[in-house]
């Protein structure tokens, strides 16, 4: 039988670097009662180029200190699908399936791209993601995130 890997503890918000997207160090919020991870963009819409769909977004907004005015043509996997917000509202959501580092660990998952503007933090773990693999402790704390 093949040994089971310990789950690592995070903290209730954790930095983690997105390589395939050109970004580290960002802050994200573990949400256990979210399914997927949500990351904040802006400007998203597709468009076909020689009959191929390309997902194009910008990561965060000006208003983040972060923001880089840089704008991703992705072109891997992505899907369409309907997520429920925070509010309990229905909405549909493009979902991208990209790499995550988490304190050095990689990890392959579906990240839904949404407006996230007016919250604290541009990213967040779901359940999704953490399951298997990592136990939040909310009293743990993370070097500071901005």
């Amino acid at each position: 039988m093949p040994e089971k890997k310990e789950k690592e503890i995070i903290g209730r918000t954790v930095l983690v670097d997105l390589p395939k997207l050109g970004f580290t160090g960002i802050a994200a919020k573990t949400d256990t009662g979210a399914y997927y991870c949500s990351l904040h963009c802006h400007f998203i819409n597709v468009k076909v180029e020689k009959g191929k769909k390309i997902l194009c977004f910008n990561l965060l907004d000006p208003s983040h200190p972060e923001y880089q005015e840089k704008t991703i043509h992705y072109t891997r996997k992505f899907i369409e699908k309907q997520i429920k917000n925070s509010f309990g509202d229905t909405e549909n959501r493009y979902l991208i399936q990209t790499g995550i580092r988490i304190h050095g660990r990689r990890i392959k998952t579906w990240i839904s791209l949404t407006d996230r503007g007016t919250m604290k933090y541009p990213m967040l773990l779901g359940s999704r993601l953490l399951r298997n693999k990592f136990m939040v402790d909310v009293s743990f704390k993370e070097p500071k995130t901005t």
